[in-house]
């Protein structure tokens, strides 16, 4: 446990010192709440809905965070970790491999849930966001996004030979899912062409099931959701590659 903790302090104070996942992951995500809020203010998120544009939009900006670290943060470290063969010598000291990964793993959950605590939070001080569903269901549901966009971040880091490549695949795959998943740009408000294309995202999943619970709405209408991210953290985990 000490060594754990140990390894978390430092590669937490590694990537503080890098301040991207601070911009992306802290800032990026307030910043679009608030511009929602002051654009949208807390009306209808359609004609005779009855909740407001914010309420519909939580679940959406709460999975920034999880892109920035699972995406682009994480896929970058492993990567360059491998390169440098520090994964190949942890397999010979008494601290694994294994624990780095989780350790890095929690790093980018540590970001993930301080942004989700700070876009809750202005959205309830200054927009009146409410969470209408169950507040057990929806953590549950962010962690499975979490572990899924993640498994993404493995993937791609463990098959990029340098993080050079790394950057690039993480870069092709983080913002166009930034941009046309619905995590910035409403889904809702989107042409019905984007929204096809928008669909074979699966942070389009995650956030359709994170919406679908913090609306209250009944979890049986969003199990193509659930099971696509449940595939695709399964079938990223398999193709990782230590060296």
């Amino acid at each position: 446990m000490t060594t754990f903790y140990t390894l978390f302090k430092t590669e937490l104070k590694l990537s503080f010192r890098g301040m991207d996942m601070f911009i992306f992951a802290i800032c990026m995500p307030v910043i679009a709440m608030v511009i929602l809020g002051i654009v949208y203010g807390t009306d209808p998120a359609y004609p005779g809905a009855d909740y407001t544009f914010i309420e519909q939009s939580f679940g959406a900006v709460s999975t920034i965070a999880i892109a920035a670290g699972g995406v682009m943060g994480l896929p970058l470290v492993i990567s360059d970790y491998r390169d440098k063969k520090i994964l190949k010598r942890l397999q010979v000291t008494p601290t694994s491999p294994t624990l780095l990964l989780a350790v890095q793993f929690l790093v980018y959950a540590f970001y993930a849930l301080t942004s989700l605590g700070l876009v809750f939070l202005t959205g309830y001080l200054f927009f009146g966001l409410r969470l209408e569903g169950s507040l057990i269901l929806f953590l549950g549901a962010y962690a499975l996004v979490l572990l899924s966009l993640f498994s993404i971040g493995l993937l791609v880091g463990g098959v990029s030979p340098n993080i050079k490549i790394a950057s690039v695949l993480a870069s092709l795959l983080y913002f166009p899912m930034l941009l046309f998943s619905g995590a910035t740009l409403p889904y809702e408000i989107m042409p019905s062409a984007m929204q096809s294309v928008s669909e074979i995202m699966p942070l389009t999943q995650g956030i359709k099931l994170l919406k679908a619970i913090s609306l209250g709405y009944p979890v049986e209408n969003v199990w193509f959701a659930l099971t696509s991210l449940i595939a695709l953290a399964v079938l990223s985990v398999s193709y990782f590659k230590w060296e």
